[in-house]
């Protein structure tokens, strides 16, 4: 219901956009959610888009990334830019319903080379 996309090797400086496209079947989106989870490491929440357009982001990665959404709000984009070693990790989108329900993407990897 959630298909991600867009990962890939890059090199420190780089830039990628990750995709994330949600099927019809999801009713009632009021936020989608960028996550990655580097090995050994706890997943942390990168941005988030709401369906008003607010969006916040981790503190390491402002100024570098950039969430928005498509007119529909189907897909969802993930712009990083100045990508470092330290972004390297597994992606994951989600969409959360207003009714609470929670649906996930598979992950696209990341891999930022020094």
């Amino acid at each position: 219901q959630l298909q991600a996309s867009g990962g890939g090797l890059v090199q420190a400086g780089g830039s990628l956009r990750l995709s994330c496209a949600a099927s019809g079947s999801i009713k009632s989106i009021v936020s989608r959610n960028w996550y990655r989870q580097a090995p050994g490491r706890q997943r942390e929440l990168v941005a988030g888009i709401t369906y008003t357009g607010s969006t916040n982001y981790a503190n390491s990665v402002k100024g570098r990334f950039t969430i928005a959404a498509d007119g529909t709000g189907t897909t969802v984009y993930l712009q990083m830019n100045s990508l470092k070693p330290e972004d390297t990790a597994v992606y994951s989108c989600s969409a959360a319903t207003y009714r609470g329900n929670v649906y996930w993407g598979q992950g696209t990897q990341v891999t930022v080379s020094s």
